[in-house]
């Protein structure tokens, strides 16, 4: 790039050259020296911050531009993530987000301010409508909420609408809510802070729901059931219409955990198996991206005598527009909502991209999802010599480590070049490796993935004790870590001194 020196710079030239006009062509520069670290402030004395978030200079780094763009790229390469390779990891599914929906969800006309008009915004109305409409369709529910911003905070809603059509009904007495052993650990947590006791119920022999063990755990203070179907151990629940039965005779919801709705996507439907609420895992089961804080997704589906109880407000068409070809829609607020749970209409671009990939997939392309998931899944586990005590699984598996340690075997697939499955549950299986490669995955992904697990498989505990070996940084104090992170350079610059 080149300029007449005579004439004041733009904004963007100034950027470009890293300089900074003074006056007649002349162009201070603003790291001119190596050693020149501290860049002072030109301050207000009238700031209207307080005195302690105020400072007279400002400490930047002295580098040229290769050397900050090589120490960024040497972290990025030291960083493992879903454009690097797999992540199979049971329950907490991460799987490849397609770069199209990120591409929509850039567009220009996708930034909707919260404020503006319905009349402004009824391309972005019609978006959340038939999004509602798709989610709806695919979980066998009557209405749809957009707004909880993540799957933990879909179930809070769930369950706060379950709570508030109780209350409605009479019944704010039951205070009770049954949550299987081998459920999200997510589910008893919701279910505490709805402000319900959490009944625990074991599994049978074969990993599913014990019918008689929940017989004697259903009474007329159950508010709901949350289940998850298939469970976590991938197995379907064979006797899900005789479990829906039952807690519909004592006055109780059957609540749907949409994590593994990708096993059963466009092939059946919770609302047909006799659920009552449910939410909806988009970064598991619609590609959007997963956690690390958010932004997420977690919509609520319901049945008809629970709609009202939703959150608000919630879109529908208001018809016809004055030339009779084109609806129109608008905001309206459920007769006995529960109140507005997040801003706008959730978060809002996760849901454009919600939107983006059903559309692509189709029908057909949502039944290919689910059948490869499952095929993965399959194909994954008999490739692997660890036992896998309980089958048959769709989507997901749980494998043993046997006498090795799990967190031990994580660490050391981690020396192979592949992120480990989840580790230590659930606990009905000893040592546990919960497995879910979902549906993006290849054949050659997949047997890199079986020769990491075969080659760990037979490795020794000096070894697994020992790892990992290979990655930027070695085996650290989990618990401390956990309790006291560190989350800046000027901590781990106070422990060296």
């Amino acid at each position: 790039m080149s300029r007449d020196e005579s004439e004041p710079a733009t904004d963007d030239q100034v950027r470009y050259d890293q300089a900074r006009y003074v006056e007649d062509g002349q162009y201070e520069p603003l790291l001119s020296e190596k050693d020149r670290t501290r860049v002072e402030i030109g301050g207000d004395d009238d700031s209207p911050l307080p005195d302690d978030l105020t400072r007279d200079s400002l400490e930047l780094p002295a580098l040229s531009e290769p050397e900050l763009a090589r120490h960024y790229t040497r972290l990025s390469q030291m960083i493992y993530g879903i454009d690097t390779g797999p992540y199979p990891l049971g329950s907490c599914t991460m799987k490849y987000n397609p770069k199209f929906t990120e591409d929509v969800a850039a567009l220009p006309k996708a930034a909707v301010h919260p404020d503006r008009s319905e009349r402004s915004v009824q391309g972005s109305l019609e978006l959340l409508y038939r999004l509602q409409d798709y989610l709806g369709r695919i979980g066998g529910m009557d209405a749809v909420t957009l707004q909880p911003p993540a799957g933990a905070a879909g179930e809070f809603v769930g369950i706060r609408v379950a709570a508030a059509y109780h209350e409605h009904n009479g019944e704010g007495h039951r205070d009770e809510v049954i949550v299987p052993e081998s459920a999200h650990g997510t589910n008893f947590a919701t279910a505490a802070l709805g402000g319900y006791d959490v009944v625990s119920l074991p599994s049978d022999d074969e990993g599913r729901v014990d019918l008689e063990a929940l017989e004697a755990a259903l009474s007329e203070n159950t508010a709901a059931l949350m289940l998850t179907n298939p469970n976590t151990l991938g197995l379907f629940e064979r006797d899900i219409t005789e479990i829906a039965e039952m807690v519909h005779d004592v006055g109780g919801l059957l609540y749907y955990d949409g994590a593994n709705l990708n096993a059963l996507l466009g092939r059946a439907r919770p609302g047909d198996m006799g659920f009552d609420v449910m939410h909806y895992n988009v970064h598991k089961t619609f590609a959007t991206p997963h956690g690390g804080g958010g932004p997420g997704a977690g919509p609520v589906g319901v049945v008809d005598e629970l709609a009202p109880f939703l959150p608000a407000p919630r879109v529908r068409e208001a018809g016809d527009d004055s030339s009779g070809s084109e609806p129109t829609y608008e905001l309206f607020d459920p007769d006995h909502t529960i109140g507005k749970v997040h801003g706008y209409q959730g978060n809002w671009l996760v849901l454009v991209k919600t939107f983006a990939y059903i559309a692509r997939l189709g029908d057909e392309g949502l039944l290919d999802a689910s059948a490869t998931a499952v095929l993965n899944a399959n194909y994954l586990a008999s490739r692997i010599e660890y036992d896998v005590p309980y089958e048959p699984f769709h989507h997901e598996f749980v494998a043993s480590a046997g006498d090795q340690d799990a967190a031990d075997v994580a660490k050391r697939m981690l020396d192979y070049g592949v992120h480990p499955p989840t580790t230590k549950w659930p606990e009905i299986v000893p040592e546990a490796l919960m497995t879910e490669p979902t549906e993006v995955e290849s054949k050659d992904t997949l047997d890199r993935l079986a020769a990491a697990f075969n080659a760990v498989a037979e490795e020794d505990d000096e070894t697994l004790e020992a790892a990992p070996e290979r990655t930027a940084a070695r085996r650290i104090d989990q618990t401390d870590a956990a309790r006291s992170p560190q989350l800046s350079w000027h901590a781990l610059e106070s422990d060296e001194s």
